[in-house]
Order: C-alpha cells, then sequence, then structure tokens
C-alpha cells in the first residue's frame, strides 16, 4: 500500500470512503495497525492518561509527544502520522512553529491543535511553513478545566453556532483535517457537510468522514472510566489483529458508530 497522503484524504471524502484512524504510541502496535490499513495513525497526548496515569492529558510535554511519535514513525511506513501539540505548547505563533517543527522532525506528517478562532494566525504560518495542521473542535480535552469536566460541546444553539463558524473559520485559515469530540450527531453532519475538507468524529456519530479511537479503549483496556462513544472490538475477537480489522470493516461500512455509541 502506497503512504497515505493528504490528497489520498481529501479523495475518499469526495468519493464518501470512511477514514479510519486510531491513536498509537509504540512501535509494536503502529506496525500492527500500519499493516491493516488504517489510514491515519495518531501520537495523542491522551498518552497521559492511558500510558501516564495522569488524570487529564495537562502534563503531557512536547518532549514526550516527540518521544512516541519517532517509536510510531519508525514502523508505520504507509499510515499518515499525526502528532498532538500537547497544552500549552502553541499559546503564541513563535512557540508553536518550534514545537511543531519539532514533531515534524520526529516523523510526523501533520501537527493537532485544539481550538478555534483564536488559532487562525497560527494555523496559516505552519501552513506557510510546509507543515500540515489538523484543527480540533467540540469537547477540546485541554480545556477540561474551563468546560468543568468531559462534557458534550455544542447542545446550546449559540454553543453550536460558533463550532460551525470556528470550523469554517480554521478551513480558511489552512486546516487539512478536522477532529469533532464530543458533539451532536446532527451537528457533526451538518460540520462535515459544509466543510471541504475531511471531518474525523470521535463521540461524533456515523455522519462524518471517518472516526477515531484512543487504542485503549477500542480494546477495553483503558483503566477506569471507558467512554461511551468507545466501543471494545477486542471482547468481540479475542484477538489484537482481528479487533482491528473488526474497527475498520465497521467503520467502513458504517455500523459503527451507532446510535448507542453518539450524543443527540
Amino acid at each position: 500500500m502506497p503512504k497515505i497522503s493528504l490528497s489520498r484524504l481529501a479523495k475518499m471524502k469526495q468519493e464518501n470512503e470512511k477514514i479510519t484512524c486510531i491513536t498509537a504510541y509504540d512501535a509494536s502496535f503502529a506496525a500492527i495497525f500500519d499493516k491493516a490499513g488504517i489510514q491515519v495513525l495518531l501520537i495523542g497526548d491522551s498518552l497521559g492518561m492511558v500510558l501516564q496515569g495522569h488524570d487529564s492529558t495537562l502534563p503531557v510535554s512536547v518532549k514526550d509527544i516527540e518521544y512516541h511519535t519517532k517509536s510510531v514513525a519508525s514502523t508505520a511506513k504507509n499510515s499518515l502520522i499525526i502528532s498532538d501539540l500537547p497544552f500549552m505548547s502553541y499559546a503564541t505563533p513563535e512557540q508553536t512553529y518550534e514545537n511543531a517543527a519539532t514533531l515534524m522532525r520526529a516523523g510526523a506528517n501533520m501537527v493537532k491543535l485544539e481550538g478555534g478562532k483564536w488559532l487562525a494566525q497560527s494555523v496559516e504560518g505552519l501552513v506557510e511553513r510546509g507543515i500540515p495542521v489538523c484543527g480540533h473542535l467540540g469537547l477540546t480535552p485541554q480545556s477540561v478545566n474551563v468546560f468543568g469536566g468531559y462534557k458534550v460541546q455544542g447542545r446550546e444553539e449559540d454553543q453550536a453556532e460558533k463550532l460551525v463558524q470556528d470550523a469554517k473559520l480554521l478551513e480558511k485559515s489552512g486546516i487539512q483535517l478536522l477532529v469533532l469530540e464530543c458533539v451532536p450527531v446532527q451537528l457533526a453532519a451538518r460540520i462535515s457537510k459544509e466543510l471541504h475538507i475531511p471531518v474525523i468524529g470521535i463521540g461524533a456519530g456515523s455522519d462524518t468522514d471517518g472516526q477515531i479511537l484512543v487504542m485503549h479503549d477500542a480494546f477495553g483496556i483503558s483503566a477506569g472510566f471507558c467512554p461511551k462513544f468507545s466501543k471494545n472490538f477486542l471482547i468481540e475477537t479475542g484477538d489484537i489483529r482481528r479487533a482491528v480489522a473488526l474497527y475498520k470493516e465497521q467503520v467502513e461500512n458504517g455500523s459503527f458508530p451507532s446510535a448507542e455509541h453518539s450524543f443527540y
């Protein structure tokens, strides 16, 4: 399989082919996902919770993401690799450029950052400097203290409209992918339809252009809380490789996520 490119993902949206994404943090799992044909691997700051044992993503550093990006990039030869810019690593445009460059040198093909309108200048600057950008709206875990917890976003009309406008502004600024997390199905469907770029959902229903899960949630091995939008594919198969194949199959045929994994 040739290396997945952003143009390939854009074509998949145009042709109504679902995009499958999953988090990866090490060489072994990255190789499994890559071989299974998962299009996108995310080195997420979720590692702060699932690997480091914190109760949020806030303690994660750029060095942490850089280390795990190198590990994933060593074996993932076909999947597109996205790396998170962690909490307060993109507070200013200059800081954003420096930290994004660090992750790109580590093996990322794209960086992801959380937020809306305030990021427009940084997004434009990254794209001008040759760094592709993935946006992230809805429940943005780095803002958990502002939200007062991990809550569904966009249920109120004014909040939903703000998310739509932020999504359009980020697209205009140059993002080439957007992750929507924990938003109502109807809102996610609207944003996916109105944007020209692929929209990847997590807890956003099945009408987005693709899905992403934290790998520990997809295998049912996260410590403690398992989010409503996730599904344990490992318990259905008893084998990690078959679980990955089942996840990919159900995303592609639209059976995952179902209504029980979605918000309204």
